[in-house]
């Protein structure tokens, strides 16, 4: 009985903290994703079944066993009965086994279901959806989600099915036992039942509260102990002041901790005492009609052991709906990410774009972000409600062309539409009108994965997983042999410091790459370019936080890599693009001059202003060094853009 206290209060908890109406579409979306499995499913509910049967048979034969002894039977029909309970066990051992088997095979194979589905469809939303998203939020509905969605298939079905089975076997037998014992019984019942809903509805709320502060808690711990967050504490936090905040959640956490306990102490032992009296009450009225020769022992026996299958299955089908319902909210939850369309979807008739020197051109192209409840979801955010407003124009009919090999450059103030240009090149968005090519071709025509491997982007913060060396290099070709990466990182300027390493190739750089210094990690990102191969390569800001030794290092490694590659550079740093074929000044969405280095000069417009604006605030040796180095950089860039931007893990 107390087990059945404790399986009666976890159910009611956990149910209870969430609820929702059934949708009949939902079922059906349900069922789509059981369909491969149906046949397990069978087996499995079958074997539910069985088990009930065989549950509410051994309390019906060891009262046959007392009956037996008590009428002075031979040894041998008790001897049979015994043998009979025993084989019985041992089935029931067997099944139970291979239940839990079919259960798990059942249960894990739908989670693996439904996480590859959420993870692929994820990959395909864009970046839009990253940027407004918040990523706990969105690992969240790949865990505890979908294992909610689990185990609707693995507990809450087949604990309804068996519990039903169970209950009418049960009722059946104890009113054909007797009539008056089940009655008092099920008069009990509601002592059962009633505390059991409102101490799980408590704990519920103590969960859920409990919930909030570890919430937070994990928060303050994400972002206190990345490689940035770590660095922010330690230059400006303090530390006593973060210390107690955490201390004051964590503190909460003990004293819900305490009083859940508490909680569950004293509903288990008043469950238990109920049930004691229950069974007391089984044995005082089984007795008296046992004395008065209207009942045998063993109908007593069997009254009192079918007791515990009679209240476990009604208290558990008394919260069925609202497992149900509980069940019901992980997959919606989990439907709800699966339901989000993607801006940028292949055409059914979808070509790759072809082998070969690759043209850049934009055509009359005017673009705004889309609006919040285009791509994201208002839980994935933590608001009330999305945004609905369509975003403002930020591109308003952009024309330019870049021939194969040639270098583009585009230059103007921040928030310009520079980086917009590049992401619309990439096909990170999908222009709202006019159309963007690459030879030749609208990139909505092609398939994304010939973009990936021909279009490449190389941003300012150049992004490394928590990975090893070699993983990160390889991430564009993971079939690449170690000579093909040595030659790579040799190329980049990086294989001697790599090789002087402890572990080489196999080294971890650390999340974000924050193991290695910002030189290191940008080099790190060419040699992942050198091994992808782009045709095309964007070069976004790639040089402009690094030292002026870091710089020359990347930019020599830039001038190999990008030889030969139709380049799309941006750059705040004049000097570094002084040799662009095409130079692009870009504000307020427009391209308002473009030419040469020279030309633009000569012309005393916005880039003459800028020109003249920047190098006035640097002493003249740094003008110097800046024009005697652009030529160089300028060369190595027209490559590097190109070359860069086939690291599609950094765009």
């Amino acid at each position: 009985m107390e087990s059945t206290a404790w399986n009666q209060m976890y159910r009611t908890m956990n149910a209870s903290s969430q609820k929702t109406q059934f949708s009949t579409v939902t079922a059906r979306r349900i069922f789509q994703f059981a369909r491969p499995h149906r046949r397990k499913l069978g087996a499995f509910l079958a074997l539910s079944v069985v088990l009930a049967v065989l549950a509410v048979a051994t309390p019906v034969l060891a009262g046959r066993v007392v009956n037996a002894i008590v009428d002075g039977d031979a040894f041998g029909t008790v001897l049979r009965l015994s043998l009979l309970i025993a084989s019985i066990a041992i089935v029931d051992a067997v099944f139970g086994l291979v239940n839990r088997w079919l259960s798990s095979n059942i249960g894990e194979a739908l989670i693996l279901d439904l996480r590859t589905a959420v993870f692929d469809h994820v990959q395909r939303m864009p970046i839009a959806f990253f940027t407004r998203t918040r990523t706990g939020a969105l690992v969240s509905r790949l865990n505890n989600d979908v294992i909610g969605a689990q185990r609707a298939f693995s507990d809450t079905l087949s604990g309804v099915v068996s519990n039903l089975v169970t209950l009418l076997l049960t009722l059946v037998v104890m009113v054909g036992i007797s009539w008056q014992v089940t009655l008092l019984a099920l008069v009990l019942l509601p002592v059962f039942v009633i505390p059991a809903r409102r101490m799980g509805r408590r704990l519920a709320r103590l969960q859920r509260e409990a919930a909030e502060h570890n919430s937070a808690m994990s928060t303050q711990m994400t972002e206190r102990f990345s490689a940035p967050g770590a660095t922010l504490v330690k230059l400006f936090g303090q530390p006593d002041v973060e210390s107690k905040e955490f201390a004051l959640r964590a503190s909460r956490v003990r004293d819900i901790g305490v009083r859940s306990a508490m909680v569950q102490t004293v509903f288990v032992t008043a469950l238990t005492l109920v049930s004691a009296l229950a069974l007391a009450v089984v044995y005082g009225l089984g007795g008296f009609y046992a004395l008065r020769g209207q009942l045998d022992p063993g109908s007593v026996v069997t009254l009192s052991l079918l007791l515990v299958r009679l209240y476990s299955p009604l208290t558990a089908l008394a919260s069925a709906r609202v497992e149900v319902m509980s069940a019901l909210v992980s997959f919606e939850r989990v439907f709800e990410v699966l339901d989000l369309v993607p801006l940028i979807q292949d055409k059914p008739d979808a070509v790759d774009l072809l082998d070969g020197p690759v043209s850049v051109e934009l055509r009359d192209v005017r673009f705004a972000y889309p609006s919040a409840d285009k791509v994201s979801l208002a839980s994935l955010e933590e608001v009330a409600a999305l945004d609905s407003r369509g975003g403002e124009e930020v591109l308003h009919g952009v024309s330019f062309r870049a021939e194969p090999g040639q270098m583009v450059a585009l230059v103007g103030t921040s928030g310009a539409g520079k980086s917009t240009i590049a992401q619309l090149i990439a096909r990170l968005y999908d222009v709202d009108s006019g159309a963007v090519l690459l030879a030749g071709a609208n990139v909505k025509d092609l398939t994304a994965q010939s973009i990936r491997t021909r279009v490449g982007m190389v941003t300012q913060d150049g992004h490394l997983f928590h990975e090893t060396v070699r993983a990160n290099i390889v991430l564009p070709r993971p079939d690449a042999s170690d000579e093909e990466v040595w030659d790579a990182l040799r190329r980049a300027r990086l294989s001697d410091l790599i090789a002087s390493l402890p572990d080489g190739l196999a080294t971890v750089v650390g999340e974000r790459g924050y193991r290695l210094s910002g030189g290191e990690r940008q080099r790190l990102t060419i040699a992942r370019l050198l091994i992808a191969r782009p045709r095309v390569v964007i070069l976004d800001e790639a040089t402009a936080s690094l030292d002026s030794t870091s710089e020359a290092a990347v930019q020599a490694a830039l001038s190999e890599a990008l030889e030969g590659k139709t380049s799309i550079v941006i750059a705040h740093r004049l000097s570094t693009i002084r040799a662009a074929d095409v130079i692009l000044v870009v504000e307020g969405g427009n391209i308002v001059e473009r030419g040469n280095h020279e030309e633009l000069l000569a012309a005393g417009g916005r880039y003459e202003e800028l020109h003249r604006t920047q190098f006035s605030t640097e002493n003249s040796t740094d003008s110097a060094h800046a024009a005697g180095a652009g030529t160089t950089v300028a060369g190595s860039l027209s490559v590097a853009a190109a070359n860069n931007g086939a690291n599609p893990s950094i765009a």
